[in-house]
């Protein structure tokens, strides 16, 4: 081979090299995961500063979806990084974490048990096989991944479910939250409170779904529990105050974040809005999987990234408005959902989980994730429900 041939070919491969990497970006991800990340993505991810809790990586974009599956994995972690769009964002990150000045808004929450009369028929008219009928139809979508078009039909399909349950409403109205960087948009229900409108209950959980290391938008991933099963149960919540004429004093939002999958990313843009504009949000509740019954606990409280009043409240309602139903406490590590997008923006989140992290469905992130794997029946996702509606009602006082 003569040398001109040779600097031609070594000019072809280092081009190569370069022009179809992923495009650098930035996750914070916690500091028991990173060496892990390393190790397993060592070509691809660099850390650039850390503290005691978490890690900043430089991570090809393409990678991604791979870190979501190996967090999964190694972790039992349905998220597990929060994705950042630039260096100095992830910094910020580090140093909230690092300061713990995370969640210091002046929040004026009444936790008092008193709204018996009008949570009890409510709770009473929550039906399991309206769960189970929404996240079988979620599952026919090959996907709701972030980039695909199932993901964004399947947003279509959430939003128009919600029309139909407030069609009628003057109160209540029902958008899309467009995000600049990918398809797949959020959904919001809003109902605007009648007396402190200004004050706000958000009860949210991711609608996307992901299967697997390869295949992105043409995987096939159900996401029957992982997050269907989340979304099918808001849904049933809505249903539930809007058939029995509820009129809130407080407005209530109801969320579907889109990527929630590749770092918290949906969530992250609408808390950040949220904190923004300095809007009073008082509690927000975080329903990521909650059909799988795999522990000896039905209802578990993660404590990590979370607000400890607010958890102690919602245990109260448990034992108030759930009958034959324990919960308990559990982690599940740093940014596991979308709760933590608004603890860092500030505000008081909760994520219940459907078992102890140690317990979880193990067929999240695969084809297998369908409701066979709750015996085709949504009953655990339902004592979720009767919660979530007792959350919202003794929360807007």
């Amino acid at each position: 081979m003569n040398s001109k041939l040779l600097l031609i070919l070594v000019f072809i491969l280092s081009f190569s090299s370069t022009s179809f990497a992923g495009a650098k970006k930035w996750i914070t991800i916690g500091k028991d995961a990173s060496s892990m990340s390393l190790q397993k993505f060592n070509s691809s991810m660099k850390e650039l500063k850390s503290n005691s809790d978490i890690s900043i990586i430089e991570i090809d974009e393409d990678d991604v979806n791979s870190l979501s599956h190996e967090m999964h994995e190694q972790f039992n972690r349905c998220g597990g990084f929060i994705f950042h769009d630039s260096l100095e964002a992830a910094e910020k990150e580090l140093n909230n974490i690092g300061n713990k000045s995370f969640a210091t808004k002046s929040i004026f929450a009444d936790y008092a048990i008193n709204q018996n009369d009008i949570v009890r028929p409510l709770v009473a008219a929550v039906t399991a096989n309206n769960i189970k009928n929404t996240i079988e139809k979620l599952s026919t979508f090959n996907n709701r991944y972030y980039k695909s078009q199932t993901g964004v039909a399947s947003q279509k399909f959430v939003k128009e479910t919600w029309e139909g349950l407030v069609s009628g409403r003057s109160d209540a109205k029902v958008e899309y939250f467009q995000h600049r960087a990918w398809a797949q948009p959020s959904v919001i229900l809003t109902i605007t409170g009648s007396k402190s409108p200004k004050e706000v209950i958000v009860i949210g959980g991711h609608a996307d779904s992901i299967a697997g290391y390869f295949g992105g938008s043409r995987a096939r991933a159900p996401g029957a529990d992982d997050n269907a099963s989340g979304i099918s149960t808001i849904t049933e919540v809505i249903r539930v105050l809007v058939a029995g004429n509820y009129q809130p004093d407080k407005t209530i939002k109801f969320m579907g974040y889109a990527a929630e999958e590749v770092g918290l990313r949906g969530s992250k843009e609408i808390a950040q809005s949220f904190n923004a504009s300095n809007a009073n949000v008082i509690g927000v509740m975080q329903l990521d999987m909650t059909n799988f019954n795999g522990s000896d606990l039905d209802i578990v409280m993660m404590t990590d990234f979370t607000n400890a009043n607010q958890n102690a409240f919602i245990g109260n309602i448990i034992d108030e408005y759930v009958s034959g139903v324990s919960w308990g406490y559990d982690k599940c590590g740093y940014a596991c959902s979308d709760h933590a997008s608004w603890t860092n923006a500030g505000f008081p989140a909760s994520m219940p989980f459907e078992a102890k992290k140690r317990d979880m469905n193990r067929n999240i992130h695969t084809s297998r994730d369908t409701i066979s794997q709750s015996r085709n029946t949504a009953s655990h996702a339902a004592k979720f429900a009767r919660m979530a509606v007792a959350f919202a009602v003794e929360l807007d006082k």
